[in-house]
C-alpha cells in the first residue's frame, strides 16, 4: 500500500522519540482521547481482565490524550518507531493511519460479522477492516432541559417557535448551543440540505447544499441569534449545563454525564427536522473502535485478541451501555434486555438511522481542515459564502494532491 508523507514538527517527533517503547512483551500500552467519565470504565475492564487467571502477570498501560494531540502524537510515534500498542477513538484518523502503515488490519483475526454492519462499513477501507468497534453511534443528538421545555421540537419551526417566544421569558442566553466552529456539527444540517462532504473518495463541498448550510448558520446567529455568536464545546457544554441554553447538540458520548448532571430533568430527541426542505438532519455515525499498532509481534498479538475479545463480549458489551450509555457494537448484545427496554437506547437508535456512515477515505482529513477554516471565515462574516464555499473545495482539493505525492 502506497505510504503517504506525513509532516511533523520536531517538537512533536521529539517528544515521541523521548517516550520509551513498550518492549515487554506482556505489557499492553493503550493510547485513548475519551472524556473523562468514561476512564474509569475502560480502566475497570482492563481490570477484570487481569483477574482471569490466565492473564496472570499481564499489565495495561493506559494514557489520555485530548483528540488532536492523540492524531499528532500517534504519527510521531509511529514515524519514531515507539507507538502504543492499541489505539482507542473514533474512527475518522483511521485511514490516514491504514494508508500510512501505522495500524494494522485486523480481518482474518476477528469475526466481524458478530458486529453491526455499518458500524464496521465506517471502519474499513480498500477491502480491509481496521479496528475492531466497541460501541455504535459516536453520533450527535439533541438534548434538552425539562425545566425549560417539556418537550422537544420536532421540527426547526417548532424549534425557532419556541425560541422567538419562550427564550426571552425563560432569561436564557441563547435558545440552543452546539459548536458552529466544528465542521462535525455542519454535517448534519449539511444532509438534511441535500449535501454530503464526500462522493466515494470526491470531496463535494462547492455545491448549492454547503452554500444554504452555511447560509442557515448566518441565519441562526445574526438574525434570529438562537445561537452564540463564538462558542466552542467547552462553552455550548457548559451553556447547556448552566441552565443559559435550552437545547444543546452534542454527541452520545455526552449522555451519560448529562444523565447525572440534570436527573429526571434530562431529555434527549432526534435532531429536528428542517422544515425548510422537509428533510431529517443525518450526523455522522461511526462508534468508538480499537486498533492495533502494525508490527506487533505474534506472541503480544495473541494477549490483544484476547482482551479485545474480552473487552468486546456481550457482558462488557451490555455493561458498558449501563455505565456509558453507549450502545453496543455486537449484535448480540443489542438485544438485551436492559438495553431494548431502555428509552435512551430507543431514541439514540432512531437517530443513527437518520445518519450516514462517517467517510473513512483518508481525503476526509483535507476536508476536515479546509472545511473548518473557511465554514469560520463565512460564520464571522469574514469572507463571503460563494467564495468561502469555492475556496473550501479548492483548499480540499490541494490538500489532497499533496497527500498523494
Amino acid at each position: 500500500m502506497k505510504r503517504r508523507l506525513i509532516f511533523l514538527t520536531l517538537a512533536g517527533a521529539l517528544c515521541a522519540c523521548s517516550r520509551p517503547a513498550a518492549d515487554n512483551s506482556r505489557t499492553i500500552v493503550v493510547w485513548e482521547q475519551e472524556d473523562a467519565q468514561v476512564a474509569p470504565y475502560i480502566d475497570s475492564v482492563f481490570a477484570a481482565f487481569k483477574k482471569l487467571p490466565e492473564n496472570a502477570g499481564i499489565e495495561i498501560v493506559r494514557t489520555h490524550y485530548q483528540t488532536e494531540d492523540l492524531r499528532q502524537q500517534f504519527q510521531a510515534a509511529s514515524l519514531a518507531g515507539v507507538p502504543p500498542d492499541l489505539l482507542l477513538g473514533p474512527s475518522d484518523t483511521a485511514g490516514l493511519y491504514a494508508v500510512s502503515g501505522f495500524i494494522a488490519p485486523l480481518d482474518g483475526v476477528f469475526d466481524f460479522s458478530k458486529f453491526n454492519g455499518p458500524v464496521v462499513e465506517a471502519i474499513t477501507l480498500d477491502g480491509h477492516v481496521w479496528g475492531l468497534p466497541v460501541s455504535n453511534g459516536n453520533h450527535l443528538m439533541m438534548f434538552y432541559n425539562k425545566k425549560l421545555s417539556k418537550t422537544a421540537p420536532r421540527t426547526t419551526d417548532e424549534l425557532f417557535e419556541f425560541c422567538s417566544k419562550e427564550a426571552s421569558r425563560l432569561k436564557l442566553d441563547y435558545c440552543i448551543a452546539f459548536d458552529m466552529g466544528e465542521p462535525f456539527w455542519l454535517m448534519p444540517w449539511l444532509g438534511a440540505f441535500g449535501g454530503w462532504p464526500m462522493d466515494g473518495k470526491t470531496p463535494t463541498l462547492d455545491t448549492a447544499a454547503m452554500r444554504a448550510t452555511l447560509d442557515f448558520y448566518l441565519d441562526l446567529k445574526y438574525n434570529k441569534k438562537f445561537v452564540p455568536m463564538e462558542c466552542d464545546y467547552n462553552c455550548m457544554d457548559s451553556l447547556f449545563k448552566e441552565n443559559k441554553a435550552a437545547f444543546i447538540i452534542n454527541g452520545d458520548w455526552a449522555i451519560s454525564g448529562y444523565q447525572k448532571h440534570f436527573g429526571r430533568d434530562f431529555g434527549l430527541a432526534v435532531i429536528p427536522k428542517l422544515s425548510a426542505t422537509g428533510r431529517w438532519p443525518s450526523p455522522m455515525v461511526s462508534g468508538k473502535y480499537f486498533m492495533v499498532s502494525s508490527g506487533i509481534k505474534p506472541e503480544k498479538m495473541k494477549i490483544i485478541k484476547r482482551l479485545l475479545d474480552f473487552y468486546t463480549s456481550r457482558e462488557n458489551q451490555v455493561r458498558q451501555y449501563q455505565a456509558l450509555t453507549r450502545l453496543p457494537a455486537l449484535k448480540a448484545a443489542g438485544s438485551a434486555r436492559e438495553i431494548t427496554s431502555d428509552e435512551v437506547s430507543r431514541i439514540s437508535l432512531d437517530q443513527i438511522l437518520k445518519g450516514r456512515p462517517m467517510p473513512m477515505a483518508t481525503e476526509m482529513r483535507a476536508v476536515w481542515d479546509s472545511a473548518r477554516n473557511y465554514m469560520g471565515l463565512a460564520t464571522t462574516k469574514k469572507l463571503d459564502i460563494d467564495s468561502a464555499v469555492k475556496r473550501m473545495q479548492e483548499n480540499t482539493d490541494l490538500k489532497i494532491k499533496e497527500m498523494n505525492r
